[in-house]
């Protein structure tokens, strides 16, 4: 029922306020912004997480209606960053008039929310290293996350290394993707016909709607958690797009990225090349640099929207303080039964909050949407 009604929801405004022009209070240029979409949005299981699952998408009858890439596209591509875009579009629009994120509650169950899926994008990687490195001692493995936290913590510092990492980020994926395709000998025919494959998630959109399975259930509120905290930040750097300009953007932009990705690993997996050497440990560096990417955007926003900054602690506080928390929380995961469903099911919790009182203040809002301002 989330689902149904955030995707339906994101559908209405595109239709309804398709040439609203929506900027954020710090746009960048369209390079920019979509390197900050789309490494902001994903983490280390984009880079690693295939490999492992293609042979359980093509072994389980949940998912025998389509072909392995189809699935796993479906998973982290194109319908569920509408999640993205209708948190994006009201951090622009309507959040600054309705100011709903400063009443006490919710700004601290939303803050609440941000700092607990942070610490689970560092948990996720402490959980999966021994997967991507080879013979580590889990001292070794506490010491990597330790340091990457950190590094995250200082990135957070200034928005211009959030700025650089991104674009950084981002042209060494595009190096990577075309190193393993030369790696793999494939034709460019080869290539295409792997990713052809992408099309048996389009002709199946409607049954990525629910959940297939618990696993697909699982990575649907791991999405929602994210949902709010990526409108959030993202929408800083919305430059002046028009609505159906945004959800394009949202929808196709790291959605051909995943695609290309995503087609490349398929390759391997259908014709079973075995990723190893310099490429595999490319893979491990650039999956740590999406963590690092993903944490940092989440610690500065947590930190701007608790007043908690660099400016108002100092640098040293600053970063101990912010290390210190995400560290207790990895280990809360790792120790307790945390889960990132709970953090999932909090969101569509205050998703309906957030509902329910726009609709007690509909009239507001349809001076907000008439306004000449807000019209091209």
């Amino acid at each position: 029922m989330a689902i149904a009604i955030t995707l339906g929801t994101s559908l209405f405004i595109c239709l309804r306020w398709r040439n609203l022009v929506v900027t954020g209070p710090t746009p960048l240029p369209l390079l920019a912004f979509s390197a900050i979409l789309f490494t902001s949005g994903l983490d280390v299981g984009l880079i690693m997480f295939p490999l492992v699952e293609f042979p359980v998408y093509a072994s389980e009858e949940p998912y025998s209606f389509t072909n392995p890439l189809a699935i796993e596209f479906g998973f982290w591509g194109f319908l569920v960053w509408a999640f993205y875009f209708l948190t994006t579009f009201y951090f622009c629009i309507v959040e600054p008039r309705v100011k709903l994120f400063e009443m006490p509650v919710i700004r601290w169950i939303n803050n609440a929310i941000i700092i607990s899926t942070c610490a689970f994008t560092a948990f996720l990687f402490l959980s999966y290293v021994p997967s991507y490195i080879e013979d580590i001692s889990a001292l070794q493995q506490y010491l990597l996350v330790g340091l990457i936290v950190l590094m995250a913590v200082f990135s957070s510092t200034d928005i211009r290394y959030v700025k650089i990492l991104s674009l950084g980020s981002s042209a060494l994926f595009l190096m990577l993707i075309l190193a393993m395709l030369l790696d793999s000998g494939a034709s460019m025919q080869g290539y295409l016909g792997s990713m052809a494959n992408i099309a048996g998630y389009f002709s199946n959109l409607h049954r990525f709607v629910s959940p297939i399975s618990d696993y697909h259930g699982w990575y649907l509120f791991w999405w929602f958690a994210w949902s709010i905290m990526i409108g959030q930040f993202v929408s800083r750097f919305v430059s002046g797009l028009k609505t159906w300009q945004l959800m394009m953007a949202l929808l196709v932009i790291p959605s051909i990225a995943i695609g290309l990705w995503f087609s490349v690993l398929y390759y391997y997996f259908s014709n079973e090349i075995e990723v190893a050497g310099i490429l595999r440990t490319a893979m491990v560096a650039l999956g740590t640099i999406f963590v690092i990417n993903s944490l940092d955007s989440l610690i500065r926003l947590y930190t701007d929207n608790l007043s908690m900054t660099v400016n108002q602690l100092g640098r040293r506080k600053y970063i101990l303080g912010n290390w210190l928390l995400m560290g207790i929380l990895v280990l809360l995961y790792q120790l307790t039964p945390l889960k990132i469903e709970w953090v999932g099911l909090l969101v569509i919790g205050l998703y309906g909050v957030i509902y329910t009182l726009l609709f007690r203040r509909r009239e507001l809002l349809g001076k907000i949407f008439s306004q000449p301002s807000q019209r091209t």
